[in-house]
């Protein structure tokens, strides 16, 4: 049973109803041994904090800073400071040194909390440029603080601040003065088109969210839920914080690029997830099938199609299953589908929500068919993640982003854009008046700059209206709808579509180079390096022969006419990709604008 309170004691009236019951499993800095721990700890950690915090000297509203990756002193930090009416800013561990300031000085952050040796650099650099910080607290404790900083210090000596809680009467007294109206957080936007804003989140969206995804998202106490995104990015940060409401157990997990490896070590139940986790699982079992025997190619092409008639032409719609067909599936799951899953460390599935980009009706398709329960949906920071989502107990559509969660009054405006009102809807960007003048109707809607449309009570989205871009014949190109075409192919890794005032789409697509090394090497491609790779003939033969058949169902105007293989990847680095992985377009064409120029030459 949901337990909706204030954020400010949450930990602490689960911690009365489940005690002991774990609800961290987790790695320790640079471990391999996972560990766990219950309510009752989680409970005291958290207090242990909100304590400290007050030693340090914070006021209720003031700003601290979390600038790390998944880590349970994340978890501890966040939920201390909503213990006495603080304000988190999270940041992105990724994030530049330009944009940490940019923020911490926009925000006026006073502690900052980092998380290992690269975060800690960067904050101890830019600590002299921002006037309010006072503290740089680090998480990990093999980092190496400098000797010239007074002002650091590790975060098991910041716990011993409050470790016989020293302030525990003015905690419980600001317990008591807890208000929805409070911000809790403020969550800086990853910037496609330029400097972050902070997207100002208070306490009460965030009941306003529990309550009204708790209604349709089956998330229970037995569930074991993984933690994929960072918890700066709001889609992780909402899925993780609804979970805890229901007592279920939170699996964090602090490497990313671990994430498969973490998955069969704990079994989760549950994890949310971006498309691109799936379109790469998509592709490495279609490679799998395309390997293997013709027998076995086969049986598994049936069990897919069984698993298809049944989750999708009859679950799906909210139809009972024939018995003929539940139990050909049954037979399938045992001897073929579980295994799939198993390899995924998903013995036990329930729910598993994908959000933050396109959904390609191909993965989506194979998800459901393979027995796990995709929950797709739509939201955005502004939102505190969630506008819509499957309704899985009412039946959804493959393509759609749901139905409206409960609150959301959802109105189509110019250009077929989503506009957005009720509680979980931000009051606006943080010192930004003018954007925000900008961003809501006269009637308080919010602009969400997506196009979409309803279809019996189902969202569907249509494009970014910023990104669609216009060719020089006055056609109208989708760039994201026709990248995620291309990107469920095993060979793609990342794709760039070049349309907007050009005479036909084109598109810079980096490749994934350890499966096209394979096929060269198969294949009797020799190179010297991957430059030459990518500019082989029969490399180029094979991409587009591809690109041909992953894009024919689109019109003329809207297929690739052009492409070049990239040798490198877009990076961070170069600034080519935000924080959440999202490309920048008008970098790209900058960094690259020569390349692309070549592409449309007479």
């Amino acid at each position: 049973m949901q337990n909706n309170c204030h954020l400010s004691v949450l930990i602490h009236e689960q911690a009365k109803r489940y005690g002991s019951k774990p609800v961290l499993t987790f790695r320790n800095f640079g471990s391999l041994q996972w560990r766990s721990l219950g309510w009752n700890q989680f409970s005291l950690r958290v207090k242990q904090v909100s304590n400290a915090l007050l030693n340090l000297g914070m006021k209720p509203q003031q700003r601290i800073g979390v600038f790390s990756q998944n880590c349970v002193q994340y978890l501890y930090t966040d939920f201390g400071a909503y213990g006495i009416r603080l304000c988190s800013v999270p940041f992105y561990a990724t994030s530049s040194e330009q944009q940490v300031q940019h923020m911490v000085r926009d925000a006026e952050v006073r502690l900052l909390f980092v998380g290992e040796q690269e975060q800690y650099d960067k904050a101890h650099r830019i600590f002299p440029l921002c006037p309010s910080l006072e503290r740089i607290i680090v998480f990990d404790s093999s980092v190496r603080i400098s000797r010239h900083d007074p002002n650091a210090l590790y975060f098991e000596d910041f716990i011993k601040l409050g470790e016989d809680f020293p302030r525990q009467s003015q905690v419980e007294e600001l317990w008591s003065q807890a208000s929805y109206d409070d911000l809790a957080n403020i969550l800086y936007t990853s910037g496609t088109t330029g400097d972050s804003k902070g997207v100002m989140l208070t306490y009460g969206q965030f009941h306003a969210a529990f309550e009204a995804n708790g209604k349709c998202v089956p998330v229970t106490k037995d569930d074991k839920v993984i933690n994929f995104l960072p918890f700066t990015h709001i889609f992780e940060r909402g899925w993780a914080y609804l979970s805890l409401t229901m007592g279920a157990e939170l699996i964090v997990n602090t490497y990313p690029k671990e994430i498969l490896e973490s998955m069969v070590q704990t079994h989760p139940t549950c994890m949310s997830s971006v498309p691109r986790f799936w379109e790469k699982l998509y592709a490495g079992v279609k490679a799998k099938i395309d390997n293997a025997s013709p027998m076995r190619r086969k049986l598994f092409q049936r069990a897919l199609a069984v698993g298809r008639k049944r989750n999708i032409e009859y679950l799906s719609r909210a139809k009972r299953v024939p018995l003929n067909v539940e139990m050909e599936y049954q037979l399938m799951n045992k001897t073929v589908l579980s295994l799939v899953r198993k390899q995924l460390g998903l013995t036990n599935p329930n729910i598993f929500p994908t959000a933050g980009a396109y959904v390609s009706p191909e993965v989506e398709e194979f998800v459901h068919s393979i027995g796990l329960k995709m929950v797709v949906g739509y939201g955005l920071t502004e939102s505190l993640a969630t506008v819509s989502c499957d309704h899985l107990d009412e039946g959804y559509t493959i393509g759609s982003v749901g139905r409206p969660i409960e609150g959301i009054e959802i109105k189509i405006g110019e250009n077929d854009e989503i506009l957005l009102k009720g509680p979980t809807i931000t009051q606006g960007y943080y010192k930004r008046d003018t954007t925000n003048a900008a961003a809501f109707d006269a009637d308080g809607f919010f602009h969400t700059g997506d196009a979409g449309y309803m279809k019996d009570g189902e969202l569907f989205l249509k494009e970014r209206i910023k990104d669609l871009f216009k060719t020089s014949n006055g056609k109208y190109i989708a760039p994201q709808m026709i990248e995620g075409l291309l990107l469920v192919d095993k060979f793609v890794e990342q794709v760039c579509v070049v349309a907007d005032q050009r005479k036909f789409v084109s598109a810079l697509i980096v490749p994934d180079f350890e499966i096209l090394e394979e096929w060269a090497a198969d294949n009797g491609v020799s190179y010297a390096n991957r430059e030459e790779l990518c500019q082989d003939r029969r490399v180029n033969k094979l991409m587009a022969e591809r690109i041909e058949t992953l894009t024919q169902g689109l019109a003329s105007y809207e297929k690739i006419k052009k492409f070049t293989l990239m040798a490198h990847h877009f990076s961070m680095e170069s600034g080519e990709l935000t924080n959440t992985l999202k490309l920048k377009r008008s970098v790209i064409y900058k960094n690259f604008k020569d390349t692309i120029d070549k592409m449309y030459e007479a």
